[in-house]
């Protein structure tokens, strides 16, 4: 099998990167590519970090759905802030999204001074995995 890149219908198209990675064999790893606060169209949904924090995130979960996995499938997050966001704003609106039993995913956050989409203020990667018995 080969390595599947995909660009999910509902997430901005862009030549320059794709949003999911599919890597066989045994267990599946999915890699989620940075997900801003931006719609379909590639613009930015709100200035609000938690608006922005919850529509990333509703496109990870998009990303991750189009290759067949969850937000319960993540094995690891990356968090990059923009040091003017309201971190509070941000973690509270999707605290609730991300609560689970067991053991949490691995988390790596890093605050910058800025990001490759104008006037966003949070990014999220994650990696997922799958295994089929």
């Amino acid at each position: 099998m080969d390595i599947t890149l995909l660009q999910p219908a509902g997430l901005v198209v862009s030549p320059a990167f794709s949003h999911v990675a599919v890597v066989p064999p045994g267990a599946t790893t999915i890699y989620v590519g940075g997900q801003n606060g931006v719609d379909e169209t590639g613009a930015v949904v709100s200035a609000d970090a938690g608006e922005q924090a919850l529509r990333a995130l509703e496109n990870a979960e998009t990303a991750l759905t189009a290759a067949g996995a969850g937000l319960d499938d993540v094995i690891s997050w990356t968090a990059l802030i923009h040091q003017s966001a309201d971190l509070r704003a941000a973690y509270g609106a999707v605290a609730a999204k991300l609560a689970r039993d067991g053991a949490p995913p691995l988390v790596t956050a890093a605050i910058v001074a800025g990001l490759g989409v104008p006037g966003a203020l949070i990014e999220v990667s994650a990696v997922a995995a799958l295994v089929r018995t």
